[in-house]
């Protein structure tokens, strides 16, 4: 049987970054996210639900992550699902599971200022407020999707269907 061990997680950090470095200099960042889950229930209350993930980042990943994002950050992570143990101070037995992240996006926090974005393009300009979008070229180019087709992940789920 195949084995596939895929995490991907959109949430919001609960601390700012913690930046490390291994004996051999390899730079290692543990952050906390928060996903928070609203949904109806039967008797048509809202309901919050909210879970929290530690993650951990290695090398350029966790660099770049330490640098540009800070506690209440919007982030998407995509890793794997990592199992821990050791023996505690105490002689007990401790276990964590935890997301080793192998890739990160940005998220546009919705506020317009810095850490905005996506895909780490922090050292592209912003367009200029007077750009206005060009049409495409007859014949050929990139074709855009029809309008409607997007799903917006910040959205408040009034009941349990599935978009999509």
């Amino acid at each position: 049987m195949a084995n596939f061990n895929k995490v991907i997680l959109v949430g919001n950090l609960t601390r700012d970054p913690q930046l490390r470095y291994t004996p051999n200099q390899t730079a290692v960042c543990d952050i906390g996210l928060a996903i928070n889950r609203k949904w109806k229930a039967a008797d048509g209350q809202m309901k919050d639900e909210v879970c929290f993930v530690e993650c951990t980042a290695w090398g350029r990943t966790a660099e770049n992550i330490t640098k540009y994002v800070t506690k209440g950050s919007p982030l998407l992570v995509e890793g794997r699902l990592t199992f821990q143990t050791w023996d505690g101070k105490d002689g007990q037995k401790r276990s964590k599971l935890f997301v080793t992240v192998d890739t990160f996006q940005f998220i546009d926090s919705g506020k317009g200022g810095p850490g905005g974005g996506q895909g780490g393009g922090a050292n592209r300009p912003a367009p200029s407020q007077d750009a206005k979008p060009q049409p495409a070229a007859a014949g050929g180019g990139e074709s855009q999707a029809p309008p409607g087709n997007e799903y917006d992940f910040n959205q408040n789920v009034e009941d349990d269907t599935i978009p999509f």
